[in-house]
This record gives C-alpha cells, sequence and structure tokens, in this order.
C-alpha cells in the first residue's frame, strides 16, 4: 500500500459553538465522506478549552480527497462549518510511525 495522504484540519470556533461544530463534522463524515472512494480514517479531537476542533484523517491520495472536496452532497458541511469556524488545512506526508515495543 502506498503512503497515505493526510489532512490535520484545525477549526478555530467559540466555546458555545465547538459542540455543534463536533456534531456536524461527526454528521458530515458518518453520512457522507467515509462512503467516499479514498476514505481511509478520521479522528476527530476537541481541546479542552472549548476553541478548537481538529480532525485528523487520512485518504489514500491527494486525487481522491480534492474528489471528495468537489462533491456536491460532501460541501454543505464546510460552508457550514465555515459560516461559523475559522478552518485551516495541513496536508501531510507519514515520516515515521513509532509504537510501543
Amino acid at each position: 500500500m502506498k503512503t497515505p495522504f493526510i489532512l490535520i484540519n484545525i477549526f478555530t470556533v467559540t466555546p458555545d459553538n465547538q459542540q455543534r461544530l463536533v456534531d456536524l463534522l461527526t454528521k458530515a463524515t458518518k453520512e457522507t465522506v467515509k462512503s467516499m472512494d479514498g476514505f481511509i480514517t478520521s479522528t476527530l479531537h476537541r481541546s479542552i478549552d472549548g476553541t478548537k476542533v481538529t480532525m485528523y484523517a487520512q485518504w489514500e491520495s491527494r486525487e481522491k480527497y480534492e474528489d471528495m472536496r468537489r462533491n456536491a452532497t460532501a460541501s454543505p458541511y464546510l460552508e457550514e462549518a465555515l459560516s461559523f469556524a475559522k478552518f485551516e488545512i495541513g496536508a501531510y506526508e507519514i515520516v515515521e510511525i513509532f509504537k510501543k515495543a
């Protein structure tokens, strides 16, 4: 298997909108994203102070991820999130995986 395309997306929100964003991203992932071609896995995180929501995701390739972003069923979720949260996308490649011996 080739190295997956990694995304670490950081959303900044007001504490009163953190759960709203968590719910929206959960719904988007369960209802559309996870069934898209090329999706491998994602993990949703929320900060203790209530101001950040971060999603770590793995895709088979950048092209598969971009296909998802262009998909009409997935885009409304991001548009809604951007109405109350600031979004910073980060694309990464895996350098090393460390595991407990």
